[in-house]
């Protein structure tokens, strides 16, 4: 067992915004007390952000070459666990030590229930029979496995493609319409803690101390006029009463709800204009001075007590995009940006860097959630990714998933009682605190 040790490289899916930089970190000094205890070698222990200077490494393909040609030919193994994903290494070892030599894609398996339009509808005659794993338990490539996926990546040109859901993109790719492995369910893998589990997991939603106050966050709701009537209302019924500092954005000034008009037309696409409005309104005197800006959606529903809780975790003073991260041709050293659905949150002074940036609109229907993830690769701010944040409804998503989180966010009203979906998944009766 001594010599298979040193043969397991450990990648934590670390990210470069400094609150995620210290987790990963902690989880890694952790990996390597419990080697020192064994005594039985070394592992290779890696955070993915410090692989590269390129900010798209969190899609894994485009970092699976360095690994083959810095590891391919001393390791047996890559493990990918995620910060909150605690390892037992010796029953790790154990476990890998079982499948030998050939090509192996370990994880703990997740499927979809129905045909989800955040997988393009994969497999929609029947949706669980493709099995793809939950980054919270880690999942593990041999060496094999992930050589001929390194060589696949230098050869095969791949298409500017979307990154939206990185652990069923890599199981497809892996796949390989059927010329590839399957995932194979290792019980072991675990995220709720149980006998003989090698991982397992803590948690998306840390405790980092008392939550921030209503007061510093800025709550800026994108509306329009068709909208008024039917989606408005459900804010107001949900989650507004959450909200100390909040303001509806609409193409018509309203009074009875009341909406501010930007001086900016509706779009049918997207709302770059009227975004860019608000981040200006946001530096100046016309609103109060607070940390943080929420931007949704009049079709978001979120939870803003536990939003609160997660903000504790980062430094207002650090330039901060955070949310759902999505990536537009990531393998071709594209940009990721935080899509706008399940609510983009951003730091004072992410929104001055990129607005005293001159960064701006190429039109005033240009996606605002991918403008702004390029003005921010373009700053260096790095895209901060919580998977609590939703730019579909529960539906679309592996119910074992959302289950297990403590979602901030779903987005998308069509075919769902919001309401229901408000009370179900969102609201938590013991969370409302009167700050």
């Amino acid at each position: 067992c001594h010599q298979f040790m040193s043969k397991v490289v450990l990648v934590i899916q670390s990210q470069r915004n400094s609150y995620h930089a210290r987790r990963g970190v902690q989880r890694k000094v952790e990996i390597l007390q419990q080697a020192a205890d064994l005594g039985q070698g070394v592992p290779v222990v890696l955070l993915l952000h410090e692989l590269s200077e390129y900010e798209g490494v969190w899609s894994i393909l485009p970092v699976l070459p360095h690994l083959s040609a810095t590891y391919g030919q001393s390791a047996s193994w890559f493990f990918f666990i995620e910060e909150g994903t605690r390892v037992t290494l010796a029953a790790l070892l154990q476990v890998l030590h079982r499948y030998q030599s050939q090509e192996w894609f370990l994880g703990k398996r997740l499927h979809d229930d129905e045909a989800s339009i955040i997988h393009h509808y994969a497999f929609s005659e029947e949706p669980s029979s493709f099995g793809y794993p939950d980054p919270a338990a880690g999942w593990a490539l041999s060496t094999p496995l992930l050589q001929r996926l390194a060589e696949r990546i230098q050869r095969e040109h791949l298409k500017s493609d979307f990154t939206i859901d990185l652990k069923h993109e890599i199981a497809l790719y892996i796949w390989e319409e059927g010329n590839g492995p399957q995932l194979t369910a290792v019980p072991e893998f675990c995220t709720e803690p149980r006998d003989n589990c090698a991982t397992t997991f803590t948690t998306y939603l840390p405790n980092c101390g008392d939550p921030v106050s209503k007061k510093e966050i800025f709550v800026a709701v994108k509306t329009c006029q068709k909208f008024h009537s039917e989606r408005v209302p459900v804010v107001k019924a949900t989650w507004e009463k959450d909200a100390g500092l909040l303001e509806y954005y609409s193409d018509v000034a309203d009074a009875s709800i009341p909406t501010i008009s930007l001086g900016v037309p509706n779009t049918e696409r997207g709302h770059c204009g009227k975004t860019f409005a608000i981040l200006r309104r946001f530096l100046s005197k016309a609103v109060p001075k607070t940390d943080w800006l929420l931007i949704v959606d009049d079709d978001t529903l979120i939870s803003l007590p536990r939003l609160r809780q997660l903000l504790r975790c980062y430094d207002p003073k650090e330039a901060v995009s955070l949310g759902e991260r999505y990536g537009y041709s990531l393998v071709q050293k594209g940009y990721s940006y935080t899509t706008g659905g399940g609510g983009m949150v951003l730091s004072r002074p992410a929104v001055s860097r990129l607005i005293s940036s001159g960064c701006s609109c190429y039109s005033d229907d240009a996606p605002d959630d991918m403008v702004l993830g390029r003005c921010f690769t373009s700053l260096r701010v790095p895209i901060t990714h919580s998977p609590l944040f939703h730019q579909a409804r529960p539906d679309d998503y592996s119910v074992t998933l959302i289950s297990m989180q403590q979602a901030i966010s779903f987005h998308k009203h069509w075919n769902i009682d919001p309401m229901a979906v408000y009370k179900h998944w969102l609201q938590d009766p013991h969370l409302r605190d009167e700050l």
